[in-house]
């Protein structure tokens, strides 16, 4: 690298001698696995030149590791590094997925002049977008564990559900038996900064030229930074050329993607799965090769519709021909847990039919907070799971349809809008997308939350007036589904979701750093001056 430093890589060629285009892809996870080995094989046998690179301070490579801060300029030499060599072409290619598609953007970034393409899957977002709090993801201590040496650390020995229950946030590392300054250091900036800037792409697409393939599936717990990074470069990349040289591929997959037809109690059908490597090696073949293979003139967009359990190919996003429905909250007053009598309706609260009351309230205890179902590692946070049980409970508000007359495909970005109120000076709001079959099995599709101090700007944190309504605006990410014949669709409003987002103890505090609790008397308002409600975008039957 530029400062001396020297990073290990591992270099797969083809057999015959010669100049070949390069794929070149770093990673934190160690280049030494067999996944890794069958991948870059695949490539090199179809005449690539494949590079895995362990990143600095990690695995074989010397330096410090210091996630992110130094991938964009060791990304430019190793890319430039590469073109140089005797066998390479000067064509320069980069994918990976989650941190390695992170860095791809990063990298492209600082501009080097020989990167043609890259395959960016399961992208997180800039700090903030996925957990919009002030503090990382609580189950991010997991992964700052498993990453905390040069080698995997082995995250299956520390009792990981005492650890998320700890407080302080702050020396959460400690409960979990090591010492991270790269955890305290990212719990002491609670809001986006200068400090958080340096590591942000996605307000950045405008010096970006560079054709790029975006890879997700509807269950990554990272989904929402592909269609935000396609709709980043189609509408803002720095070039006409690169804003139509994006393409979108969203299966029915968690943050592993590809893996398997299977997810929890979901089959999505043998057709689920694809030959991803072949789909990614025509884009390569295309961009690094010079290949006319078609791949420029199709369908910018391959999709899987959950529901119908179909491929579809897709001309933008979100899809033009959506019809932006608005679902209405009502309620008697009453809409605690799935027993209540909540209900959701395209109708104005003031046109309802039913005789309503304005308002629905509950309590939230941080002590006891409503739990989001997943795994406690951080490999995969939540799925498709039924939240039938955890609907029994008084501090989750629940609104559903009368039973569908007919199947509704909702496709596309789920936004919500809440008026609501607090007797403390900060408090969070959960909001969920639910596909409730007639046997009660709750879906979970999508869901989303907001800071109240947060409410206008993650850099612009202000607390509430206790007892005054406000709106919030909730984006809860995106979805494919087809809500069938006699199903309902719901949503669910709480005020936590733990682990997936640390608890807000609702004193107003400086996050991270306290003990402290208050139980917090949250009124959620449905009236017509105050009509919370979700938007749905509901695909039209062609």
């Amino acid at each position: 690298m530029r400062d001396g430093i020297t990073l290990s890589a591992d270099i797969y060629r083809p057999a015959d001698d010669g100049e070949y285009p390069a794929i070149v892809v770093r990673t934190p996870y160690l280049k030494t696995s067999q996944i890794i080995f069958d991948t870059a094989t695949y490539f090199s046998e179809r005449g690539y030149a494949v590079i895995y690179m362990d990143v600095r301070g990690r695995g074989d490579s010397d330096g410090e590791f210091s996630p992110y801060r130094n991938d964009g300029i060791d990304g430019y030499d190793a890319i430039e590094w590469v073109a140089e060599q005797p066998w390479c072409t000067g064509a320069v290619g980069t994918m990976g997925g989650s941190y390695l598609g992170r860095i791809q953007w990063l990298t492209a970034l600082t501009k080097p002049p020989h990167l043609k393409a890259m395959i960016s899957a399961v992208t997180p977002s800039d700090p903030f977008v996925e957990w919009p709090t002030g503090l990382p993801n609580t189950q991010h201590i997991c992964w700052t564990y498993m990453t905390s040496g040069r080698v995997m650390q082995n995250i299956d020995t520390v009792n990981w559900e005492k650890v998320y229950d700890h407080l302080p946030f702050v020396d959460m590392d400690e409960a979990a038996g090591f010492h991270s300054k790269i955890w305290r250091e990212e719990v002491s900036h609670t809001k986006r900064d200068d400090w958080w800037e340096k590591i942000c792409y996605q307000n950045k697409f405008d010096q970006i030229d560079v054709p790029a393939l975006h890879i997700s599936g509807w269950y990554d717990d990272e989904q929402v930074g592909t269609p935000l990074n396609y709709m980043g470069m189609t509408e803002n990349g720095g070039s006409e050329s690169a804003r139509k040289s994006q393409r979108m591929l969203m299966g029915p997959w968690p943050h592993q993607i590809n893996r398997s037809t299977k997810l929890g109690d979901l089959d999505f059908g043998a057709d689920s799965q694809i030959d991803l490597n072949a789909y990614q090696l025509r884009w390569f073949d295309y961009w690094l090769k010079g290949m006319d293979n078609g791949v420029m003139e199709e369908p910018p967009i391959d999709m899987f519709v959950m529901g119908e359990n179909e491929w579809r190919q897709e001309s933008e996003w979100p899809l033009a021909r959506t019809n932006w429905t608005t679902f209405y909250l009502h309620s008697k007053g009453n809409a605690n847990s799935r027993f209540g009598d909540g209900w959701l309706t395209t109708d104005l609260p003031a046109t309802a039919e039913l005789e309503e009351t304005a308002t629905d309230q509950y309590d939230y205890d941080p002590k006891n907070p409503v739990p989001f179902i997943t795994d406690l590692i951080s490999h995969q946070i939540g799925g498709p799971d039924d939240y039938a049980a955890i609907e029994r409970r008084d501090d989750v508000l629940v609104y559903s349809t009368p039973p569908l007359e007919e199947d509704v495909e909702v496709t596309g970005p789920i936004k919500a809008l809440l008026y609501a109120s607090s007797n403390c000076k900060d408090t969070d709001f959960m909001v969920k997308l639910l596909d409730v079959r007639p046997t009660g099995f709750a879906q979970r599709l999508t869901d989303g939350m907001v800071r109240a101090r947060f409410r206008e700007g993650m850099d612009n944190p202000k607390l509430m007036e206790p007892d005054t309504i406000y709106p919030f605006e909730v984006d809860c990410w995106n979805t494919s589904h087809v809500f069938k014949k006699g199903h309902r669709i719901r949503i669910e409003i709480a005020s936590s979701a733990f682990p997936k987002y640390d608890r807000n103890l609702n004193t107003g505090d400086v996050l991270g750093q306290t003990t402290e609790m208050k139980v917090a008397t949250q009124t959620i308002y449905h009236d017509s001056e105050h009509p919370s409600a979700i938007v749905l975008p509901i695909i039209p039957k062609e």
